[in-house]
C-alpha cells in the first residue's frame, strides 16, 4: 500500500473518530477501539494488528493508570470534604472572583514546570471545578487554561522527558534551553488564555455554559476544613516531583541516601500517593466505611477516564506503526527551510502518532544530521531548533493524545467542546511560539 493511500486512511480515520463521539454521540472507548482495529487491519500486517492494539493500550495505561487512579482520589476526597471550596475561597479572596482564570493559568504554569502535564491536570482539576463553582466562570474556560498553562512548559522546558531526552541528542546547553523555554512558553500560555477567554465567553456556539456548575460547595465557611491542611494533597506531590525531577536532571549522586530518598518520592505515582495518604487528614470522622465510599467513588470516577485515555494511546501506536510520521519528516528534511523543518516535522509527528514526547524526540534524531545544511549547527542553532520542535509538539492536541482524554474526562467536558476550544488552542499555542522563535533567530543568528 503507497504512503498517500495510508495518510488518506489515517486523516480519514482521525475524521471518523470526531463524527463518531461528536455527531453520532457514539462511546468513545468504542469509537477509538472500532476505528483503531479498522485502521490496523488496513494498514498493517495481519500477524501484528493485534498486538499493536494490546501494546497501545497497555503502555498507556501503564504510564498513566496509578496517576489517574490515585488523582482521582484525591479529587474526590477535597470535592466531599471541601477541601477543594476552601482553597478555591482563599485563592479568590486574593485574586478576586473576576480573576479566577488568570490565577489558575498561573498556578498551572509554574507547577507545570517540574511535572508532567497529564500529572499536573490531575491533582489540581477539582480546583478548577471550584473556581468555576465559586466566581461563577464557565468550567470550559478555568480548566482549559489551566490545561494549557501546564501543556506550554510541558513541550518547551528539558524538566520534561520529551525535551530532555531531545536536548541530550542535539547536545544542546540544558540551562539556556530551561531558561529560554521558560520565556518561549509565555506568549504561548498568554494566547492560549486570550483565545480560550474569546471562545468561551462570546458564545460562539459551543454551548461552553452548559458546564457552568452550582455550588456543591454550599457548606458554610465554618465547616470547611483549614485551608493549610487542604493545600496539603495539591502542594507537597508537586514540590516532590518537582524535587525528584530536579535532582535527575542535574544528576544528584543517587548514592546518597536522602537523594536516593527524594528520587523516589518524586517519582509522579509515589508523590500522588503521598498526596492521597495527606487528604485522608481531611476527614473528620473517619471510619472504614466512609473510606471506601470515598475511594469506591474515586475508582467509578476514573474508570471511564482510564479506558478511553489507553484507547486514545492504542490510536496513537496504530498510527504511529503505519510509518507516516517518519515518512513526513524525511520528506520535510530535503526542504531546507531552515527552523521550519523541525518545527513541521514535530508538528507533523504530534499530529500523527498523539505524543508529544515522542514527536520531540524523533524530531530532534531526525533533525539533528541535518543542522549543518540548516545553518543550525551552532550552539544557539541548536537552542533556537530545540524551541522549534518543542512549538510543532504542541500542535495539535486532539483524539489520539492521551492529555486530551484526562482532560476532556476529569472535567466531564464533552469531546465536541474540548475539540473546538482546548485543541484549538494547543493549534494557536504552537504558532505563537514558534513565530517568536522565528523572529528571535533573526536577531541570535545574526
Amino acid at each position: 500500500m503507497s504512503i498517500i493511500t495510508i495518510s488518506v486512511l489515517v486523516i480519514v480515520s482521525i475524521v471518523l473518530i470526531i463524527l463518531l463521539t461528536s455527531v453520532v454521540r457514539l462511546n468513545a472507548f468504542v469509537s477509538l477501539f472500532a476505528v483503531s482495529l479498522l485502521l490496523a487491519i488496513v494498514t498493517l500486517p495481519e500477524q501484528s494488528v493485534i498486538e499493536v492494539l494490546k501494546q497501545g493500550f497497555g503502555n498507556t495505561m501503564a504510564s498513566i493508570g496509578f496517576l489517574i487512579i490515585f488523582g482521582a482520589i484525591i479529587a474526590v476526597v477535597l470535592d466531599q470534604t471541601g477541601g477543594a471550596a476552601s482553597i478555591a475561597g482563599f485563592i479568590l479572596s486574593k485574586t478576586g472572583a473576576k480573576n479566577a482564570a488568570s490565577a489558575m493559568g498561573l498556578t498551572g504554569f509554574i507547577a507545570g514546570m517540574p511535572i508532567f502535564c497529564d500529572s499536573g491536570f490531575i491533582i489540581m482539576s477539582g480546583l478548577a471545578r471550584s473556581f468555576s463553582a465559586k466566581a461563577k466562570v464557565a468550567l470550559p474556560f478555568v480548566a482549559f487554561v489551566l490545561a494549557t498553562s501546564l501543556y506550554s512548559v510541558h513541550c518547551l522546558i528539558p524538566t520534561h522527558p520529551g525535551a530532555l531526552a531531545a536536548a541530550g541528542i542535539m547536545e544542546a546547553n540544558l540551562g539556556n534551553l530551561i531558561l529560554l523555554g521558560t520565556l518561549a512558553a509565555i506568549p504561548g500560555a498568554l494566547t492560549a488564555f486570550w483565545w480560550i477567554k474569546w471562545k468561551t465567553t462570546k458564545g460562539k456556539g459551543e454551548d461552553v455554559h452548559e458546564y457552568e456548575l452550582t455550588e456543591n460547595e454550599t457548606q458554610k465557611q465554618v465547616d470547611l476544613p483549614p485551608v493549610s491542611l487542604s493545600f496539603l494533597p495539591v502542594v507537597v506531590p508537586i514540590l516532590l516531583i518537582a524535587v525528584g525531577s530536579l535532582l535527575t536532571v542535574f544528576r544528584a549522586p543517587e548514592t546518597n541516601v536522602l537523594v536516593h530518598t527524594l528520587v523516589f518520592l518524586g517519582q509522579p505515582v509515589i508523590a500522588l500517593l503521598v498526596g492521597v495518604l495527606l487528604s485522608l487528614l481531611l476527614i473528620r470522622k473517619p471510619k472504614i466505611s466512609l473510606l471506601n465510599n470515598l475511594i469506591e467513588g474515586a475508582i467509578q470516577k476514573a474508570g471511564p477516564i482510564l479506558v478511553v485515555t489507553a484507547a486514545g494511546g492504542m490510536f496513537g501506536l496504530v498510527i504511529k506503526e503505519t510509518g507516516i510520521g517518519a515518512y513526513a519528516g524525511s520528506l520535510l528534511l530535503e526542504t531546507g527551510m531552515g527552523l521550519a523543518v523541525p518545527f513541521l516535522i514535530a508538528f507533523l509527528l504530534k499530529t500523527a502518532q498523539g505524543s508529544s514526547t515522542v514527536a520531540i524526540i524523533t524530531a530532534a534524531s531526525f533533525v539533528t544530521p541535518m543542522l549543518p545544511s540548516l545553518g543550525l549547527d551552532s550552539e544557539t542553532g541548536k537552542l533556537l531548533t530545540m524551541l522549534a520542535m518543542g512549538a510543532g509538539s504542541m500542535m495539535v492536541s486532539h483524539a489520539n493524545d492521551s492529555y486530551f482524554w484526562v482532560v476532556s474526562r476529569f472535567t466531564g467536558i464533552s469531546m465536541n467542546t474540548t475539540l473546538k476550544v482546548y485543541t484549538s488552542a494547543t493549534a494557536i499555542m504552537g504558532i505563537t511560539v514558534f513565530a517568536c522563535v522565528w523572529i528571535a533567530s533573526k536577531f541570535m543568528l545574526g
